[in-house]
């Protein structure tokens, strides 16, 4: 380990516990200290520059640059009022404005939002009504959550028992008991011989149906997804599939909570993903780009029937007997506030699909390196897939070609998000063209490499 003395990186090994990391490992080559950003680009303490190619994750999206116009929000808010709570009747005026405005927003009907203060929290806050709405429905036994294998919801206890991802279980131990998870819509990976993505998706549809009806469908309460599969590895929706899926818990009455805690505020190149691909949600989570990740902040979204279910529960219960410490903070809601004004004035929905449409494009154009299976995306949101023989569907060995693109990326320059085999991309809104096309060119030098090196270790 090449690390000096009394140096940040020392420090970190020294006290800092990672998530997400091999933590054996980092004690012995220690972190990368990124010490400054520049709109699409970060930079460590040694002075190397990096394209981020997944703002962050997924949330830096209007970059890493100091932003002023921000700072002097939150600065301005801070004098004003630097912390209160809503618990107990208490508001204050910018949580006020800010629910106001994701109403206005919302892809479908809404009534209420709840604050919280990261994803994780507002999808383990979306768990706990599916199941006070049940109650209050009469049907306390409906109680089961149906999540989707390699589906990502969060770390919490909840949330990470619906996400269907069996590394963020081992030995926890995980996931909840009334936690169950269906199929995945990867259609490259799963597609039969011959199969349509429609045919892929009735399939899928059917499997679900089946999962329902084996649980029984009397303790189903609520289905999570999110519009495009992030942590899963940037997996696209197959055609039909959203519609079959949400025929299927109309049938069985099952609550639909959308996870727009990546796609939210122009991802997929609409204000959510929800319009992209036609959801209509019981619930809306959102997270991430809200505050374009300059303040830790989540929103939940219910609709006015669920909304209506929480007020015969406060008759019933008395207080509503939920809430965190900094939900609808002032100085993080006033920040949200601003961002969304910033998102209005760059019009980035229109943003998103002009570059989203070159980045995919350019992507599109290693469709057929050989070291890349299939290639797909929408606004700026993509995954590519990394094969040994794309020709058959043949994978590499696990931890081999991941680590190699990670590692040649660094090199050139780029930080990539590797997911297994995977390649995830979701950089910045702010992103230009020009700079697509130097993240793209970046990434053609990185294919060439892995290829030799994988070839012909």
């Amino acid at each position: 380990m090449n690390v000096m003395p009394n140096s940040a990186a020392a420090r970190d090994i020294a006290y800092y516990i990672h998530p997400q990391t091999n933590l054996r490992r980092h004690q012995e080559i220690g972190p990368i200290v990124v010490s400054k950003g520049d709109g699409v680009y970060v930079e460590d303490e040694n002075g190397n520059r990096y394209m981020e190619t997944v703002a962050g994750l997924w949330c830096a999206a209007l970059g890493f640059s100091a932003n002023e116009r921000i700072a002097r929000v939150a600065y301005d808010q801070m004098r004003k009022l630097g912390y209160y709570h809503t618990y107990r009747h208490t508001a204050n005026e910018s949580s006020i404005d800010l629910a106001e405005k994701l109403i206005q927003l919302a892809p479908v009907p809404m009534s209420k939002v709840l604050f919280q203060c990261s994803g994780s929290e507002a999808n383990d806050t979306a768990v706990k009504l599916a199941w006070y709405y049940q109650a209050a429905m009469g049907r306390p036994e409906k109680i089961k959550i149906i999540g989707r294998e390699r589906g990502y919801h969060g770390s919490t206890i909840a949330a990470v028992s619906v996400s269907g991802k069996p590394d963020m279980h081992a030995d926890f131990p995980l996931p909840l008991p009334m936690m169950r998870h269906t199929e995945y819509p990867h259609y490259y990976r799963g597609h039969e011989d011959g199969e349509s993505e429609e045919d892929f998706a009735t399939r899928l549809a059917n499997a679900l149906e089946a999962l329902i009806l084996a649980e029984g469908p009397d303790t189903v309460a609520a289905f999570f997804a999110e519009p495009v599969m992030a942590a899963g590895g940037a997996i696209i929706p197959p055609k039909t599939y959203f519609a079959k899926m949400q025929a299927v818990l109309r049938k069985y009455d099952v609550l639909f909570v959308a996870d727009e805690v990546v796609c939210g505020f122009g991802r997929t190149g609409n204000w959510w993903g929800s319009q992209t691909f036609d959801l209509k949600p019981d619930m809306i989570t959102c997270a991430k780009a809200l505050s374009a990740a300059y303040q830790p902040i989540s929103a939940l979204m219910v609709n006015e029937e669920i909304h209506q279910a929480m007020l015969a529960q406060s008759d019933k219960l008395g207080a509503f007997a939920h809430g965190y410490t900094h939900a609808g903070h002032p100085v993080t809601t006033a920040v949200a506030l601003e961002v969304i004004k910033i998102y209005e004035e760059m019009d980035v929905t229109a943003r998103a699909t002009e570059v989203g449409s070159r980045m995919n494009e350019r992507l599109q154009g290693f469709a057929d390196h050989p070291l890349v299976g299939d290639v797909r995306g929408v606004g700026m949101l993509a995954g590519m897939e990394l094969m040994q023989d794309p020709a058959t569907r043949t994978p590499f060995e696990p931890g081999l070609a991941g680590p190699t693109m990670d590692r040649i990326g660094r090199d050139n320059g780029l930080i990539l998000r590797i997911i297994g085999d995977r390649l995830a991309f979701a950089p910045p809104l702010i992103m230009t063209v020009e700079e697509v096309d130097h993240m793209a060119d970046m990434l053609g030098r990185t294919l060439d490499q892995a290829h030799a090196e994988l070839t012909t270790a």
